[in-house]
């Protein structure tokens, strides 16, 4: 048994956006996702840390969640900016429950627990430019107390692992209000996706104050989910 991490895989099984037509690492990503999910057993855990389908509904999504439940492993997923189909977690269970998938756990206002450690986490946010300053602060609100909320969740843990969508550190950009909670809650390792192509050489990996960042994309992973544990 062991604990993965990777972000974006963007399917569009039921909507008609595929992601081969950025070329690239893109190029047959379906096929990528297949061979890299074979590193997974049964018994693993997965995080998706968001940007999983493409699809506007629950209908278009469909076909994307069944495919994610025949992989290998329990999977425990995020919201991303792309994941249109999110709704309430009490609608999201039901549609699960409706069309029979049973390893597939939200992460929103909560934790999980691997062992001792804690999987917490949300889909953050970036503030970038001065466009919407009113705007993008009451989201960032919002986001920061979904991130405490789950942190506070994993009560008295040692170890708190903290998976987001929008990576708290970016280039020469800081979320502090995020980096704050994760360092009140003594994070010490997070994991972020959401940045593709040309922005991968500015991603923030390594340590920083005290945590280690690492990013997970799935096109700067290789479609190959990422080891935690």
């Amino acid at each position: 048994m062991a604990l993965y991490a990777i972000g974006d895989l963007h399917l569009s099984l039921g909507a008609d956006k595929p992601m081969d037509i950025f070329g690239g690492g893109w190029s047959n990503y379906m096929e990528k996702i297949i061979s890299g999910f074979s590193v997974l057993e049964p018994d693993d855990v997965l995080v998706l840390c968001g940007d999983t389908s493409w699809g506007m509904t629950f209908e278009e999504s469909l076909a994307d969640f069944k495919f994610i439940s025949e992989l290998p492993g329990r999977k425990i997923i995020l919201k991303g900016n792309h994941d249109y189909w999110w709704t309430t977690v009490k609608k999201m269970k039901e549609f699960f429950d409706d069309n029979g998938i049973e390893n597939i756990d939200i992460l929103n206002n909560n934790c999980f627990f691997y062992g001792d450690a804690a999987i917490c986490g949300t889909r953050g946010w970036m503030m970038e430019g001065e466009a919407d300053v009113e705007h993008n602060a009451k989201i960032m609100a919002r986001e920061t107390a979904r991130l405490r909320a789950s942190l506070q969740a994993a009560g008295d843990a040692d170890v708190k692992l903290c998976f987001l969508h929008y990576p708290p550190r970016f280039n020469c950009l800081v979320c502090e209000d995020i980096v704050s909670a994760m360092s009140e809650y003594n994070v010490k390792r997070c994991w972020y996706s959401h940045v593709h192509s040309q922005g991968h050489r500015l991603a923030v990996q390594g340590e920083v104050d005290g945590i280690f960042y690492e990013m997970i994309s799935a096109d700067f992973v290789g479609f190959v989910p990422q080891r935690i544990v």
